[in-house]
């Protein structure tokens, strides 16, 4: 199967590529939360999207449920839903396991009436059961369908499962963003190992602020950053960072289990406690006022926010596992996030540790790996290795 090892595609080689071609590449990233949640798969495929329409060759288009944008270089369709919040009390059942996919069905209800699978020669999504469904069962007037391409962004469970509706999945290419998802799926699908990135030039000239976030000016402030969802363990990360009494404790983010993280945090860190909502454009100056950014998920399929933190400079804790060891190179604290005292030991060394030195080390590892440029080529050679076949 084919493979694109850390997206080292020359610049070069991807433009030249292209320019054989007298028709363009039409594509289609579709996912229900693009233009409106500002988060994780969201931002990637926008990102991606936005860097690959640069690319000769490519005609791009998005489809989401948020609203459009000025300044972008692809095209943008609204498709309506209903946002996940309104689902967290609804029940959970086969197919219907979480907030997120009911939301997804409320979305497809709608998406037939604006995707013409006509318009396009791919299809890219990370969105399961109804959006994969969706886009490998509509069909151009007079037979076939554009290659569907899907992305391991949340993951690959729909696409080792094999049991109940994951039984249905299917994709012609696969996209995996880290070392281990690639190779459980390498010789089942042809596969790219092609991991997220972050927009670098964000965090130039980014500043601490720690006023306007409602950090204490003197003292160590650790942020977590997630969706407030049992996976991401945030109680476990509050209940560590508690006994550091030292150490004051930021949340960034929201989700279900939003009350008792808060009813735990103030129980347990008082006033050392805080959780907020921030805009997407002032993360970068959030980074920049911590001391340390601590994500205990043990299986997190990549993480916008390590690479987040990185382009920041910010020391980072996170669980010891392959795909964080590929991921860092080092350039960060991985320790056992089940031990709590080796959680709060990773936080202080990573504190005490820290230097302008290692800094600039962290931000020469995104520049060298984690650029939308570079993803956005990797995502070229897949899309067009797949026409060809």
């Amino acid at each position: 199967m084919s493979a694109v090892p850390d997206v080292a595609v020359p610049v070069s080689r991807a433009l030249s590529d292209s320019s054989d071609v007298t028709k363009p590449v039409r594509v289609a990233f579709v996912l229900q939360g693009l233009h409106r949640v500002t988060r994780g798969a969201e931002v990637a495929f926008e990102s991606v999207a936005n860097e690959l329409a640069a690319i000769p060759g490519f005609d791009v288009t998005l489809i989401g449920s948020g609203q459009s944008r000025p300044g972008q270089r692809y095209r943008y369709i609204h498709s309506p839903c209903t946002p996940r919040e309104k689902f967290e009390r609804w029940p959970k059942f086969p197919p219907f396991r979480s907030e997120y996919i009911w939301e997804e069905a409320t979305f497809v209800r709608r998406l037939g009436r604006v995707y013409d699978p006509g318009s396009y020669d791919a299809t890219v999504t990370c969105s399961y059961p109804f959006v994969n469904w969706l886009l490998r069962a509509k069909k151009r007037r007079g037979g076939g369908r554009p290659v569907h391409v899907f992305v391991t962004e949340n993951g690959d469970w729909p696409v080792q499962a094999g049991n109940r509706e994951y039984r249905w999945f299917g994709c012609d290419g696969l996209i995996c963003i880290n070392p281990v998802i690639h190779e459980r799926n390498k010789d089942r699908y042809k596969s790219w190992l092609i991991p997220n990135a972050v927009d670098l030039s964000s965090y130039v000239g980014a500043v601490p602020s720690r006023a306007e976030f409602e950090m204490p000016a003197a003292g160590k402030v650790v942020v977590i950053v997630s969706a407030l969802i049992g996976s991401k363990r945030v109680l476990e990360g509050v209940r560590a960072v508690a006994a550091m009494e030292d150490v004051h404790l930021m949340v960034v983010g929201d989700g279900p289990l939003r009350d008792q993280v808060d009813a735990e945090g103030k129980q347990l860190m008082g006033s050392r406690f805080r959780r907020a909502r921030i805009p997407f454009d002032r993360m970068p100056a959030l980074y920049r006022s911590a001391d340390a950014l601590l994500h205990m998920s043990k299986d997190e399929p990549f993480g916008n926010i390590y690479v987040e933190a990185l382009a920041a400079g910010l020391p980072v804790v996170t669980h010891d596992w392959t795909s964080t060891r590929w991921l860092f190179e080092r350039h960060a604290e991985l320790v056992d996030t089940d031990n709590p005292e080796a959680v709060r030991a990773g936080i202080r060394k990573a504190i005490e540790e820290n230097s302008a030195a290692a800094a600039a080390g962290r931000i020469e590892l995104v520049k060298r790996r984690y650029t939308w440029t570079a993803v956005a080529e990797g995502y070229a050679q897949c899309l067009r290795t797949l026409l060809q076949t």
